[in-house]
Parts: C-alpha cells; structure tokens; sequence
C-alpha cells in the first residue's frame, strides 16, 4: 500500500511523487528520411495540486546557447486515475458533485490497483501548435508509462499520430522519453532528458 500524503487528495497520492517544479535539460534526435533534427533544450515541468482528484501539468521548453531562454515548445494537461466517474464527481462542464466523493481513503483508492499492481491512469496534454492527446497508461511506484489512446489535430497543425511517454524517479532526478510517430513517420526516438526538483 502506497503513503497517503495528508497534503493531498488520497486519489492523488500514486502520482504525488510528480509533485512540484523540475528543471533540467534534454536531448531532441528525430530523423525524418534521411535527416536527423537534434539538439539539446532546457525545460522546466510543473506538477501543481489544488485539491481536486487530479494533478495539473505544464511544460516549456528553451533552445540552450543564449543569454535567454527563447522558449520554442510547450504545453499544458491534467492527470489522473483511470477509473468511471460518477455522482461524486463534478462535470459535465461546471455542474458540481451530486452525491459524495467515492475515493476519500488509501484503502478505497488501493481499490483501483489493476491486476499488475500498478494503477491506472489518463493523461490529457494540450500543444499550442493545434494537437490535443490523450494517454493511457499507468503508475508503478516512481515509474509512469503512457501511450496515447487519441490524438487531435486542427485543421492547420502539422501531422501527428502517435506518441509514448516515459517518466521515472532515479535517484531524485526525473528522468523521461518522448517517442512519437509525426510528419510521416513511423513511432520513433523524439525527445529525453533530466531534471532536478527546484520546489517540491
């Protein structure tokens, strides 16, 4: 049974480990045909909480070299257990709850483990380029893996079908990979890096 954070809403608590604002940098290698786009980045991630069920996320990203950061990437999402919602809950919309919350204990949430142990999860991540993801995937203690269930595009964004995403805790860095299937190819290396917490 996972430590049940008294800062924190017990559905909450297999992803609190995110918690807070990292900072690092990574490494970009994605080959298009016979060109490979590369280069190193620095980017900061924030894992916020505000007492609902699930943890709110951004990221940006900056080209390294200059005097400043000359942000070229983000996005922002929510994260959460995988599990139907119900009268507990709000939504649609703004509508509030209708009856009481259902996963209020470490117990009622140790009730979500799927039959790996681990817990299943929903990642909703939104890019200011026009594509919209949705993941599944799960948590295992300070390991994430993520798979995207759908992808969105706008009329005028560039093409994007797939992706995975790897997170994981070691030794008090977090480390992830970013693999996607864009521009015409096949789901591939994209992005991975290390950062340290700044705030916790």
């Amino acid at each position: 049974m996972f430590e049940l954070d008294a800062g924190v809403p017990a559905e909450v608590a297999p992803l609190s480990w995110l918690l807070g604002l990292w900072e690092g940098t990574g490494v970009l290698s994605y080959r298009i045909g016979d060109e490979l786009r590369e280069g190193e980045f620095g980017m900061r991630l924030a894992f916020t909480q505000d007492g609902s069920p699930h943890i709110q996320y951004t990221c940006s990203a900056w080209v390294l070299g200059g005097e400043q950061e000359v942000p070229f990437y983000s996005e922002t999402g929510y994260w959460r257990l995988s599990r139907p919602l119900g009268d507990g809950d709000p939504g649609p919309g703004m509508l509030p709850p209708a009856g009481p919350a259902v996963f209020t204990t470490a117990e009622s949430v140790e009730s979500l483990r799927n039959a790996r142990g681990a817990f299943d999860i929903e990642v909703s991540i939104v890019q200011p380029g026009g594509v919209s993801e949705v993941y599944v995937g799960e948590v295992n203690g300070p390991r994430i893996d993520l798979q995207t269930d759908a992808v969105m595009r706008t009329a005028g964004a560039k093409d994007y079908s797939a992706a995975t995403r790897l997170y994981g805790l070691v030794e008090d860095h977090l480390l992830w990979a970013w693999d996607i299937a864009a521009l015409g190819q096949e789901l591939r290396t994209h992005a991975s890096g290390r950062l340290a917490r700044v705030t916790g």
